[in-house]
């Protein structure tokens, strides 16, 4: 059976307009997923990146067009510059990986009820009540929000370092069992067809 480890942050506009592609992706191959959230600001610092902010114009401008026009071609809203961005992502990180951990909920639909909530709704999901919100949405309990803290720091450090050691440096970031990487939500029709043995 494939499996697919999703590096990703619950900031990244590319991870939210991803949608649930890469889900449908690993159902249509039988493929188990397992979820990794991490500081996208270190994997940058780690691995050549540069922060948004730091970018030099011509970056930023590029960026400032494409997230409408992608956005628009998928037919999912978007805020350009969203109220709470860039925020905390520990908690609901935190919170992915506990949920993850118990099972029983819709964890991608929590995973996307974030990303949505930043570049869509304008909520902070650093704040207790959105996190708790989140998951008894996505069908978890919502004291997980308060459970689990020190495991889900260990995890998402970790999650860091396993993305610098397998040659992750952005969001999404997709890594199969034998190794194929495949970088951005553009990607993942690439990732389809590996996983068909077509590419």
């Amino acid at each position: 059976m494939a499996h697919i480890d999703y590096f990703f942050s619950t900031l990244s506009p590319y991870a939210y307009l991803a949608g649930h592609r890469m889900e449908e992706v690993a159902a249509r191959h039988g493929a188990t997923v397992t979820y990794k959230p991490l500081d996208i600001m270190a994997l940058f610092a780690r691995t050549g990146g540069t922060a948004p902010k730091d970018r030099h114009p011509s970056r930023q401008e590029l960026r400032a067009q494409e997230l409408p026009r992608q956005a628009k071609k998928l037919g999912m809203p978007l805020n350009l510059r969203p109220a709470f961005w860039p925020t905390n992502p520990a908690p609901s990180s935190y919170a992915i990986i506990a949920a993850q951990s118990v099972g029983g909920g819709d964890l991608p639909a929590l995973v996307q009820g974030f990303l949505r909530a930043v570049w869509a709704e304008e909520a902070d999901i650093a704040e207790d009540e959105i996190v708790r919100n989140m998951l008894s949405n996505a069908g978890f309990d919502p004291g997980l929000a308060d459970r689990g803290l020190l495991s889900g720091a260990e995890i998402y450090g970790a999650n860091l370092e396993e993305a610098v050691l397998r040659g992750a440096f952005g969001a999404p970031f997709y890594i199969t069992d034998d190794d194929a990487r495949f970088w951005g939500q553009d990607r993942i029709a690439d990732l389809d067809l590996h996983l068909s043995g077509k590419i």
